[in-house]
């Protein structure tokens, strides 16, 4: 039975479906035409928005050399792709989870943690192409179209942008583009591309299959991290590492195509590895912070974690958050109106102005109107050194007598950093070695020992844990980070 459309569902419908006839797009690496809602001019410019909120929210390593050795791989294969034209940002981030990325119209993003994992040039550009595949394919503009289309048309920064937390430092639009999986056809797609831009650049591709293995290896250790992991945002199509192995061994490899080994560690020597500690840690409950020289104790059992831009916890029933983030150099009272100045939000009493640790403060409550509904909260800000910094307790209204004395309580114990230990500390560095015979990594770690597990110094070798070096190579330890006596003091946090 054919069943009559209502004319206005048909009014409706036919615009949308006129719409996705007319914005198909021949797609620069296969020729064919395909639904493309997102236009070119769209698709840089979303890019470059995101990618400035991506380097706000996770920090840019501050290594000038580690950064032009990078882009100077990235833009090269990217100057050579389907796409040159485009405005490429090659970017290493300063973040210890091992993780590449990129967003829409040129951003690719390295994070440190994944470079201090690969032991080679090539190894890298293998990485760095497999990215730049997903930008030249517009995989990315194809799964916004088909969330656009979904949407009934709805426009792109409505599809993309994340619910915001109103007053804290939460994930933007920049962030919540990592969350768009690829599918299996678009992660073996750029499997090929990124072979075929390490050819035409004259890399061993047989170092392909490498880089899998390394990356299942550390997401397999290394657990979760503030973004998601290789293996979160590369859903694996299959055994990438053995299909790696099989197109190298079709491929024609020339005699001198490029792995530089030497050259890449040589880049790598005193990188930062894994949480850089004067960037914040937790010691049990209490944050401590080297660097700005401040603590804070959060409330026991509640889950919490720190990101360049602030420090959150949110409670086990999931109905309380506490987050302690930097409000530049404005007094308490000068942040509290500003603060106030938000729309939707008013306070519930008269802000007080005191002191929190010895230092000047301003507290006040608040109840704030969301689309999630009626949020009470308390909010004070504190300066210590030059810098106030915000202090927020937040849930939902009905929760919030329930958790007004924990969130007091963790406030009030805001104070200036005690422990001569922990503001000494520094972090984790690569550090170089020649390896003076051939040697075990057991036996390598005996006689060089790092600050970590002897698995994690196999798995930033590319070795296993039973695998062996070669007298005269160059490999990896780790040194400095926590002290263990800090160490013992920790309690798993995410």
């Amino acid at each position: 039975m054919i069943r009559r459309l209502n004319h206005a569902r048909l009014l409706t419908i036919l615009p949308l479906v006129a719409l996705a006839l007319a914005a198909c797009a021949r797609n620069p690496v296969t020729g064919k035409r395909e639904l493309a809602l997102v236009s070119k001019d769209q698709e840089i410019a979303l890019g470059k928005e995101s990618a400035e909120q991506v380097k706000a929210q996770m920090g840019v390593y501050p290594d000038e050399k580690v950064q032009a050795y990078v882009r100077e791989i990235g833009l090269r294969m990217a100057k050579a792709s389907e796409r040159p034209d485009l405005p490429w940002q090659i970017t290493v981030l300063d973040d210890p989870t091992v993780n590449a990325f990129a967003l829409p119209g040129g951003p690719v993003f390295v994070t440190r943690g994944i470079l201090t994992h690969f032991n080679s040039e090539a190894e890298l550009a293998s990485v760095l192409g497999h990215e730049i595949g997903h930008i030249t394919a517009r995989h990315s503009v194809e799964q916004l179209s088909k969330q656009q289309l979904a949407q009934l048309g709805l426009g792109v920064g409505m599809i993309v942008s994340p619910e915001i937390a109103q007053f804290g430092q939460a994930a933007a639009a920049g962030l919540q583009l990592l969350f768009l999986k690829y599918g299996r056809d678009a992660e073996r797609q750029s499997d090929e591309l990124g072979f075929k831009y390490m050819q035409q650049q004259g890399y061993d591709v047989r170092e392909m299959a490498n880089v899998f293995v390394t990356l299942e290896r550390a997401s397999a250790a290394q657990g979760a991290g503030r973004v998601p992991e290789w293996q979160s945002t590369h859903p694996d199509p299959g055994n990438r590492a053995e299909t790696a192995r099989e197109r190298a061994a079709k491929a024609t490899i020339p005699a001198g195509a490029k792995v530089e080994r030497d050259r890449f560690l040589a880049m790598l020597g005193g990188m930062v590895f894994g949480d850089d500690p004067r960037q914040g840690f937790f010691k049990g409950d209490t944050f401590v912070h080297p660097g700005m020289k401040f603590q804070m104790k959060f409330p026991q059992g509640w889950k919490a974690q720190n990101t360049p831009s602030a420090v959150v916890a949110v409670s086990p029933k999931q109905d309380a958050m506490i987050q302690l983030a930097g409000a530049g150099k404005l007094s308490p009272e000068e942040a509290t109106k500003k603060f106030f100045q938000q729309e939707g939000v008013k306070p519930l009493q008269a802000p007080q102005t005191g002191t929190i640790g010895g230092q000047p403060a301003s507290a006040s409550y608040f109840q704030a109107q969301t689309e999630q509904g009626v949020l009470n909260g308390i909010v004070s800000f504190i300066s210590q050194g030059g810098i106030t910094f915000q202090l927020l307790g937040l849930s939902p209204a009905q929760a919030f007598s329930a958790n007004d004395a924990t969130f007091k309580q963790s406030i009030s114990s805001f104070g200036p950093l005690t422990d001569k230990a922990a503001e000494g500390v520094q972090p984790a560095k690569i550090e170089l070695v020649r390896v003076p015979r051939d040697m075990t990594i057991s036996e390598f770690n005996a006689q060089f020992p790092s600050t970590v597990p002897v698995d994690v110094v196999a798995i930033v070798n590319g070795v296993g844990k039973d695998g062996q070096l070669k007298g005269g190579q160059t490999a990896k330890r780790i040194t400095g980070g926590v002290p263990a006596k800090l160490l013992q003091q920790q309690e798993p946090r995410s």
